[in-house]
């Protein structure tokens, strides 16, 4: 549904009101719903996304994995007892978030705009922003 306009070319009207140039507002507003709700889905992302930034950075430079490591003779490594104990329900709690986040975000990015007829690519574009709010977070912290 196009009309000539006394532009170049034809413009965009919104159905029944005549108005021109409503086709851009509609896709900008779809982007902006897709990207708000990408950074929404950041926020419980922020969970696994920590427990894997807190392995990475407390668990793995360990030289230690067990108490027995610890107390075994000649070991001069380095070992946090505190590390050792939370490393299991920070893994499972990693496990258990992680795997709900991404069924989330598969269930947002993807199941929802194929169901819709939409497509997919953008949403998936858009899903890159997930980890945004857990890096302001963490740059935020360490300010």
């Amino acid at each position: 549904m196009t009309r000539q306009t006394g532009r170049a070319g034809p413009a965009e009207v919104r159905p029944g009101t005549g108005e021109p140039g409503t086709g851009r507002a509609r896709a900008a507003a779809r982007a902006a719903a897709r990207i708000l709700v990408n950074l929404a889905l950041g926020l419980p992302a922020a969970v696994p996304l920590y427990c894997a930034w807190w392995l990475l950075t407390e668990y793995l430079p360990m030289d230690c994995r067990s108490i027995s490591d610890a107390t075994a003779p000649g070991f001069s490594g380095t070992c946090d007892y505190h590390t050792l104990d939370h490393a299991g329900p920070v893994m499972f709690l990693l496990v258990l978030s992680g795997l709900l986040v991404a069924a989330l975000v598969l269930l947002v990015d993807v199941v929802r705009p194929r169901s819709q007829g939409r497509p997919v690519r953008p949403w998936i574009l858009s899903g890159l922003l997930v980890p945004v709010p857990f890096l302001a977070l963490l740059l935020a912290a360490h300010m």
